[in-house]
């Protein structure tokens, strides 16, 4: 067990890393693998914003990729300048009190995710009412409405065109402080008594109202976080790719988080954090299965897909040997990396004896 002055040097120590790492990684990394790199950041935010409501309060939600294309929009249209909506809103104009408003990219980033908070909280009190699947379908109708809303907005959204040439405000800098902000924010909320009432209307509802527990004023909250955490993460992927449009924000978007946030662990926030980075680096390490493949015995002229089929196999070991995740509901701590070094010095301290007295006998 470690002493606590010995735990905040090597916090101090990591956080120093890790600003060294991310510093380095903004200057010497190729531009295609910084670009995944910063997704990895992104999927961070997006992570723990879906594990703060299905994770730590007990709510199915599949409404992520509504509240990321509301943050996306909003942002994208705060941002732009008003020659670059004239360029871009060229089959019908865009309403006029849009036409002229540029705000800076922070305010327009906070906007955005208090934009799809609000959404969040018009449409909390009629569909938290229910319950697991009843609320997942409801929750991925919303979004499905919204991605058709959008689609149908020339004059505000521009319609299936998107918005193209959005500033790159995304860097590797704000792309991490924000997951860095995440990981703080979400551990503060875990360990406060509203976090408690979280993990308590999680496991059991009845039993949380029994002990005083607003149940539903929980759970509202909880969907309002999450969506403007949602909505922030979608305002800084727009910005990233400097493009955004309706098809971005398919249900195929909620899946990749959901997938996530069951690989790193429901109710893990070091779970969400290893499972972003490894799942967005393998889904590009194992791209190139897509295309022509000489294995000798098998040859193939390139078979679109089988990166996610292969993906798909891999994720499937994974959960059938690891239920709950690869980490369940555990945190990282100082103390389980101490206890894991002892028990590998352990290991390796016996390995020797059981060779001797093999040998003796």
């Amino acid at each position: 067990m470690m002493n606590s002055k010995t735990k905040n040097i090597l916090t101090a120590a990591a956080i120093v890393s890790a600003l060294v790492f991310v510093g380095i990684a903004d200057n010497l990394f190729a531009n295609f693998t910084l670009r995944v790199f910063n997704l990895c950041g992104i999927y961070i935010v997006l992570a723990l914003s879906m594990n703060l409501l299905n994770g730590f309060t007990g709510l199915f939600s599949l409404g992520h990729a509504g509240f990321m294309a509301i943050g996306a929009y909003v942002c994208a249209l705060l941002t732009l300048s008003p020659a670059q909506k004239e360029l871009n809103f060229f089959l019908a104009p865009i309403v006029p009190f849009l036409a002229n408003v540029q705000l800076p990219f922070v305010p327009s980033l906070i906007l955005a995710g208090l934009a799809a908070a609000f959404f969040a909280w018009l449409i909390g009190a009629p569909v938290l009412r229910l319950r697991d699947d009843y609320l997942a379908i409801a929750t991925l109708g919303f979004a499905e409405i919204v991605r058709v809303l959008i689609t149908n907005m020339q004059t505000v959204t521009n319609g299936a065109l998107g918005l193209k040439g959005l500033p790159k405000y995304s860097t590797t800098w704000v792309i991490w402080g924000a997951a860095a902000l995440s990981v703080v924010f979400m551990l503060s909320l875990i360990h406060s008594a509203f976090g408690r009432s979280m993990k308590a209307v999680r496991d059991n509802e009845i039993a949380a109202q029994a002990m005083g527990i607003d149940v539903a004023h929980v759970k509202i909250v909880s969907f309002v976080v999450s969506s403007f955490m949602a909505g922030v993460g979608g305002a800084l992927l727009g910005h990233l790719m400097t493009t955004i449009d309706p098809r971005m924000f398919v249900f195929s978007l909620t899946y990749n988080i959901l997938l996530i946030v069951v690989l790193g662990g429901n109710g893990s926030i070091t779970g969400s954090v290893i499972a972003s980075v490894v799942v967005t680096f393998m889904m590009e390490i194992l791209r190139f299965l897509d295309g022509p493949l000489n294995l000798i015995f098998i040859k193939t002229d390139g078979l679109p897909g089988l990166r996610m089929v292969v993906f798909s196999l891999l994720l499937m070991i994974v959960v059938i040997y690891r239920q709950k995740g690869l980490m369940g509901q555990k945190e990282f701590s100082w103390n389980m990396l101490s206890d894991a070094a002892s028990g590998a010095k352990r290991l390796f301290a016996r390995a020797p004896s059981a060779g001797r007295t093999k040998g003796g006998n």
